[in-house]
């Protein structure tokens, strides 16, 4: 199973494909990989081997190998209801199209794209449905569906919608059966003996407690208090979803302190072997940008158990979970 990962970021994909095919006892290696953004590449580099290509936009599409599914998740902030949602209308939305032009290019058998949720509703639906149009005038069946990395064991609401394909016939349905994940809790992720530096500062502590809603504070600790635009506090044994440009204070663990590197990675079910890369500020702009990797992972392992109607030894149809041990962060 031959893949590209375009807009790579620092492997999400990467790890979901992977533990998708590794659940499958299927080989797979990626053939190339794309990211603008150099310490990305640095990051991707270190933890796989491979060094990304820069500008995707600039690269023909001819010479991308030859690969058996793409995958994508292309930039989302001109659909994110924290940009400007200017869409087709940003030079960031256009990015889609080389996804097309390389899908058109190339024909794998399969694709996966993710996107926030807010392209579904974006231009009263508009949008999806050219980016639909145009994966169908390629020859691609396609679904659709927005999925929550809380219903897949994270403690994390993230929100994202799943775009899968393939050539000729789809065989795939979003209806997942999740009584075998196992839940991942906030208090098993948070790391122990945090350095005094993720602290915020007195002011910032005092301030959150005033404002916090005091029905908020039953929960049992931990808990991530969270401050949206308006200013007001949520408390809750989960995170909302990892922003990369946020400040640095929106989310305090217990209303105290910042998310560290590691926690950050792990509530988007990176492995706790992937290798830290970058400064601080580095990590919370990848992890923001990051996806779900259990999500991801369960998508491709669906799309690829159906259509390639993979067969265990005995016959039977492989419906084995790459949730429990593969894409779990404490793989």
């Amino acid at each position: 199973m031959k893949f590209v990962d375009l807009f790579s970021g620092i492997g999400g994909f990467h790890y979901a494909l992977k533990a998708a095919t590794e659940s499958l006892n299927l080989p797979s290696s990626c053939v190339f990989a794309s990211d603008i953004d150099e310490r990305c590449r640095a990051s991707y580099k270190q933890n796989f081997g491979i060094e990304p290509v820069g500008d995707i936009t600039t690269f023909d599409a001819h010479q991308v190998p030859e690969h058996d599914i793409l995958l994508a998740g292309f930039p989302c902030q001109a659909f994110s209801i924290i940009g400007e949602m200017q869409g087709f209308a940003d030079t960031r939305g256009t990015l889609f199209f080389d996804v097309a032009r390389i899908l058109k290019a190339k024909q794998p058998k399969f694709f996966v794209l993710e996107n926030v949720k807010q392209l579904v509703g974006h231009d009263q639906g508009r949008t999806l449905a050219t980016i639909i149009k145009t994966c169908r005038d390629i020859g691609y069946d396609v679904q659709y569906k927005v999925l929550n990395a809380l219903d897949f064991g994270l403690p994390q609401k993230r929100e994202r919608v799943f775009i899968v394909g393939a050539l000729s016939k789809l065989v795939f349905d979003f209806d997942f059966d999740l009584k075998h994940i196992k839940s991942v809790s906030l208090s098993n992720l948070l790391e122990k003996d945090v350095e005094q530096k993720y602290f915020a500062s007195q002011h910032i502590r005092n301030r959150r407690q005033k404002l916090v809603k005091r029905e908020q504070l039953a929960h049992a600790r931990p808990t991530i208090w969270h401050e949206n635009k308006n200013g007001n506090i949520s408390a809750y044994e989960f995170s909302c979803a990892l922003r990369a440009g946020a400040s640095y204070n929106y989310l305090l663990v217990n209303g105290e302190r910042r998310l560290t590197e590691r926690e950050m990675l792990s509530l988007q079910g990176f492995p706790l072997k992937h290798k830290i890369v970058g400064s601080y500020s580095d990590l919370r702009k990848q992890a923001g940008n990051a996806l779900p990797v259990p999500v991801a992972s369960e998508v491709i392992f669906k799309l690829i158990s159906q259509n390639l109607d993979i067969k265990e030894s005995d016959g039977n149809t492989k419906t084995a979970s790459c949730i429990n041990s593969k894409a779990s962060i404490s793989a």
